[in-house]
Order: structure tokens, then C-alpha cells, then sequence
């Protein structure tokens, strides 16, 4: 990479990295523990609390969230006087979704065409492996500047506030001058970027009900109300015919000033078939990162294989609502309920629950942290500029951070670069992006020691 120390050393540390990162990825530490036990998470949460300690972290426990997970926590002390950085990431993981579908084993951390394959390789156990790598390359090259605090959420993908609500409850154990979020990504693998936005989310659950119960579709059907057509014509409801989100009373022509994302580039990092029209208008970043975005995650309904020649009485769904900054997520969430309400066809019964939700995030770019971070992925990534890019995730505890801190500078940076595909099938992480961004954190903790 250079001739800098600090980038040797990580170099050096790499397949350590990979064996650390092998350990972490076999746990299957999804937060849902109806589909995975909780000794897996519990497990993931074990083994970074051991890798804090010895780092000579103190202060190091497992903080029991109001959501029944885990959260991890250290201290690691600097010089008298110093600043004070927080470190965040996350061990929990998305579930595998269909595991027959993987190259290799989603849990089996494996090496293919220069990539590391499992899930949670990028988002976000590789995250808790830059965070070591940083301060081990610090601690190598004459020692950590700053105060570091690390912690790493178990909960993260549910967006059930574990965390949040813990460091709502106990807001001195997180205070810091500057926080790095490691849980977002590079625009391109190999173009530094720091994610400046996030979307906010809300979750809702709609059950239809229309029948005391199910009904022979020959005997009723075409008078019985059928409580998965209703369903269906509320969920068409939140879609204008081009695709654009249209939710009653919700803003959605914002639109995205700063660095762009190409049509086609968005279509090959999605991996949009042929001929299929991309939806939504504007910009792709006026899509993804500044407007609302409702997505149906899930329906129950009878599944084709053993399906029966029924009107069905009952039918739920569950909607997320990603919300750009400047709006409101309760605002947002109440005028999404209204909505299914409004549109529930035939005098059906509805009613929505809500599962989760999370408020947008803007960071302030022009503080003395986003100055060191800008230096430090000079010298990371050579002949490239930092850029600044939003994010069409949500990262709830930023808001919350940023709430309850609101003199710190928060950054966000990470390895779920597009090819990453987190959340799909086959995630994998660069190694490269993993060895670059844990010199240039090592090198903005040195850079903003001396600011």
C-alpha cells in the first residue's frame, strides 16, 4: 500500500484478520431468536467482549438492552487530556434467506476471486475487525492518542432499539468528542467516501380481516370478501403507477445535491434483469437517498404448494417506510397508517401495529473530524478524494446519538461497498476496502488527536 508504518502494519495483521473474522462470521447471530438461537448471539457477543479485553480494553461488559440483546462495551484510556472517540459496529446479522442459493456456507467465512464470503463479512462483523485492526496498528506505531470507547450492538438489523433505548437510560456511557459509525460503506470499492446521510425507517404490520374464516372459493367466491385481495389493493395503494412511493400526505420530491449515482451503474450494483424498467422518478440519489421508500417485506398468506381452493379470511403483511432526512419517522409513521386505513377496500377490517422505527440523520460535514477523516483517505486510498455520499439505510442510533450528544461529530464508514451485497445472498467483503479503511481510521484517530 506505502511505505507508511501504520498501513505495514495492518498489512501484516491481515491474516490475522481473516482467521478473527472466520471465528466471528460462524456465529449465526441473528436477533430474531424464533428463527435462531439466542446462544449464537450470545456467543458473537462472548467472543468480542474476549477480543476487547485483550486489547487491554477496561470496563468491558455485555449491556443487557430492553429488547432482550446484548450490547458490548469497552474503554480503552489514552493520554491525560485527550479526546475522547467512540467506535461503533455490530455483530448481529441479516438471516441467510435461502442458503441453497450461496456459493458456500453463509456462516463459513470462504475465499473466492479475491473476496471473503459469509454473512456479516462486511455488515457489520468486518466492521468490528477494521475497529481492531486500527487500534492494533496504533498500539504497534507508538500508541493509541485518544480515549476509545467500543460498542457493538446485537440488535442492529431488527431495528427493535436495544441500544438506543440503553443509551437513552444511561446517556454519560457513550459521551464522546467524535463517533465513527463503521457500519456503512465506500460509494465504489476503492473511492473513500464518508456516508453524510441516512434514511430513518418505520416498520408496520397491517392484518385485514373479513370472514369468521375461510370459505370454499367455489361455494362463496365473488361475494365473500377476500380479505388477501384487500390486502393487495391497500398494498398497490402505496405505489404510483411508475413505482414512486405514494403515501397520503408524505413529501416525495426531494431531491439529492451532491455526489450522483449513474443509472447504469445502479442497475449492475442491484442486479436488475434485462428489459425491467427501474422504478420511481428523479435522480437515482434523489430515489435511494433524499425520498420516502415503502417496500412490502413480507406477506403471510397460503403458499402455492398446498394451497386450497379458499377465500381467505385473514391476511397480514409487513411494510417498511424508509424516511429521508427532514422528515419526521413518527409523523411519517402515523400518516402510513392512515393510509392503509383510507385505502382498505369493502369496509374490511384493518388495523396496523407498529414493529420499529428510527429517525433520519444528516451529519455536520464541515467539522474537524471530517477535515482528519478527509486526510486520513488521502493517505489510505493514494491520488483519491474523500467523498461524501448518502446512504438509503437507516442507522437508528445515529439519531440518538446525535440527540443526546449534540456537540459531537459523528462520521459514518464501512465495507458495505455495492459489491458487498449485504443483505442478499453471497455477501462478501473486500479485503482490500478492510485493510484500506482500517489504516485510514487508524491514521483520522492520529490526525484528529493532534486537531
Amino acid at each position: 500500500m506505502s511505505s507508511n508504518p501504520v498501513a505495514e502494519t495492518v498489512a501484516s495483521l491481515m491474516p490475522r484478520a481473516k482467521a478473527e473474522l472466520t471465528e466471528l462470521v460462524a456465529f449465526k447471530s441473528v436477533a430474531d431468536f424464533d428463527q435462531y438461537p439466542k446462544s449464537e448471539s450470545e456467543g458473537a457477543a462472548n467472543w468480542v467482549a474476549d477480543a476487547l479485553r485483550a486489547e487491554g480494553f477496561q470496563d468491558v461488559a455485555l449491556l443487557d438492552t430492553p429488547d432482550g440483546t446484548q450490547s458490548v462495551y469497552g474503554y480503552l484510556p489514552g493520554p491525560e487530556g485527550a479526546k475522547t472517540v467512540l467506535l461503533y459496529a455490530h455483530y448481529d446479522v441479516q438471516p441467510p434467506l435461502d442458503e441453497a442459493a450461496w456459493v458456500t456456507p453463509p456462516f463459513e467465512l470462504t475465499e473466492r476471486d479475491g473476496r471473503w464470503y459469509g454473512r456479516g463479512s462486511a455488515d457489520c462483523k468486518g466492521g468490528v475487525i477494521m475497529h481492531l485492526l486500527a487500534l492494533r496498528a496504533l498500539k504497534a506505531n507508538g500508541g493509541v492518542p485518544v480515549h476509545v470507547k467500543v460498542i457493538v450492538e446485537g440488535s442492529e438489523e431488527q431495528g427493535t432499539g436495544g441500544l438506543e433505548r440503553y443509551a437513552e437510560e444511561h446517556p454519560e456511557l457513550l459521551t464522546a468528542d467524535t463517533i465513527v459509525i463503521g457500519d456503512a460503506g465506500n460509494f465504489r470499492a476503492g473511492l473513500p467516501t464518508v456516508t453524510a446521510t441516512l434514511r430513518g425507517m418505520t416498520l408496520i404490520r397491517i392484518q385485514v380481516d373479513t370472514l369468521e374464516g375461510n370459505l370454499h372459493s367455489g361455494q362463496f367466491g365473488g361475494a365473500a370478501p377476500d380479505a388477501l385481495a384487500a390486502l393487495i389493493r391497500v398494498l398497490d395503494s402505496l405505489r404510483a403507477e411508475d413505482g414512486s412511493t405514494t403515501v397520503d400526505g408524505l413529501t416525495a420530491d426531494q431531491a439529492w445535491d451532491g455526489l450522483q449515482y449513474e443509472e447504469g451503474a445502479f442497475r449492475e450494483d442491484a442486479k436488475v434483469l434485462d428489459g425491467v424498467q427501474l422504478i420511481g422518478s428523479g435522480t437515482v440519489a434523489d430515489r435511494v437517498w433524499a425520498r420516502p421508500a415503502v417496500t412490502v417485506l413480507g406477506i403471510d398468506c397460503p403458499p402455492v404448494v398446498g394451497a386450497t381452493p379458499s377465500v381467505q379470511a385473514a391476511a397480514r403483511a409487513l411494510v417498511s417506510l424508509r424516511v429521508p432526512p427532514g422528515m419526521d419517522a413518527a409523523e411519517a409513521t402515523k400518516l402510513l397508517q392512515a393510509h392503509v386505513e383510507t385505502h382498505t377496500p369493502w369496509g374490511a377490517r384493518v388495523s396496523t401495529e407498529q414493529i420499529g422505527q428510527g429517525q433520519a440523520f444528516r451529519a455536520d460535514t464541515s467539522s474537524p473530524a471530517y477535515a482528519s477523516m478527509a486526510e486520513a483517505m488521502s493517505v489510505a486510498y493514494p491520488g483519491q478524494e474523500m467523498q461524501y455520499a448518502g446512504m438509503g439505510g437507516s442507522i437508528p442510533l445515529c439519531n440518538t446519538l446525535a440527540s443526546l450528544y449534540p456537540q459531537t461529530e459523528i462520521l459514518l464508514i464501512g465495507l458495505s461497498e455495492p459489491e458487498a451485497q449485504i443483505h442478499a445472498v453471497n455477501e462478501g467483503v473486500s479485503p482490500d476496502e478492510l485493510e484500506r479503511l482500517s489504516v485510514a481510521e487508524a491514521l483520522f484517530l492520529r490526525n484528529y488527536a493532534a486537531s
